[in-house]
């Protein structure tokens, strides 16, 4: 049962967006509102900021005060490919380090349509060989993200492991957007469940914006198109009432059929991109703690095995 202030949330969430879904604003219109809405973000306690430059790429640490050093948290904004940035996210990203234990490292990467596939994919492959130059080893470095950022945490996956290059020690998706095919079943929830959220922000023209000239069924812009063996240990988080709830459980399911080791974790009722709301919201609080601990439980595996 979701909780009160879930329940104000998405009233909030209906009102404020309702208007934009009959009017239709165009995209630099969204990406100044969520801008502004960003303003009224509050940092976690203890946690710090400092401008990075990853060869030229726009990024930044977000540093706890008490993170584990040595270990590092890749951070992939959501977004749709085409909204989002440094600001949008930075508390999210603050409460999730802090939770962890760990520096995280967010990245600006390119958008859509400005610059389309694969443009969002070689910004995450050259932050993760960056903190690979930073003398991190691959192990010691764990890519998350949420919805768009999601899909293209696992779309890193995909990538590395093509170029066979050394996988980080595990990925964190929370909602993510793994099908932007976005197959009749999700079209359906569009119409019937959070229309007014999803269509404000029309996520079925995203797409096409992110792939451009490439197929929406790319396994590299469509995760769940693709083979899905040899990947890290991956938790996925998503709600039972999000649009974008069937496509990820297809790919849990395929990625388990492939052997590859797949935590699920669902929640009730929420709307999609709960996570952003963890001040107020317990179901937030609570999926963070979840991720530290799965975070924490792949870091200790190896010490595990060492000391056995």
């Amino acid at each position: 049962m979701p909780s009160t202030q879930h329940v104000l949330l998405k009233q909030l969430l209906t009102a404020a967006t309702g208007p934009l879904a009959r009017r239709r604003p165009g995209l630099a219109a969204m990406r100044l509102a969520l801008e502004v809405a960003s303003l009224g973000q509050l940092m976690p306690w203890n946690v710090f900021l400092k401008d990075a430059d990853v060869d030229g790429m726009a990024a930044e640490w977000i540093q706890p005060a008490e993170a584990t050093p040595g270990r590092v948290l890749l951070y992939l904004h959501g977004g749709g490919y085409v909204l989002g940035s440094l600001n949008t996210h930075r508390a999210l990203i603050g409460a999730l380090a802090q939770q962890c234990g760990v520096n995280a490292l967010a990245i600006n990467y390119r958008k859509a349509p400005e610059y389309p596939f694969p443009a969002a994919l070689d910004d995450a492959q050259l932050a993760y060989r960056w903190l690979l130059n930073q003398g991190y080893a691959a192990t010691d470095i764990i890519v998350a993200g949420d919805s768009a950022g999601g899909g293209l945490a696992l779309a890193l996956l995909l990538a590395l492991r093509a170029n066979q290059e050394p996988l980080p020690a595990a990925a964190v998706g929370l909602s993510p957007w793994t099908d932007l095919v976005l197959p009749t079943s999700v079209l359906r929830r569009v119409c019937q469940e959070e229309s007014q959220v999803l269509e404000a922000l029309e996520i079925r023209g995203w797409g096409p914006l992110y792939a451009a000239a490439a197929s929406l069924a790319h396994p590299l812009v469509s995760p769940v198109r693709a083979e899905l063996y040899g990947l890290p240990p991956l938790l996925i988080q998503i709600s039972d009432a999000e649009v974008l709830g069937d496509d990820v459980l297809r790919f849990v399911q395929k990625a388990r059929a492939a052997g590859s080791p797949v935590t699920l974790q669902v929640f009730e009722g929420l709307v999609h991109w709960w996570h952003l709301f963890w001040l107020f919201l317990p179901e937030a609080r609570v999926a963070l703690r979840r991720v530290a601990d799965f975070t924490h439980q792949v870091w200790a595996a190896p010490e595990a095995a060492k000391a056995a």
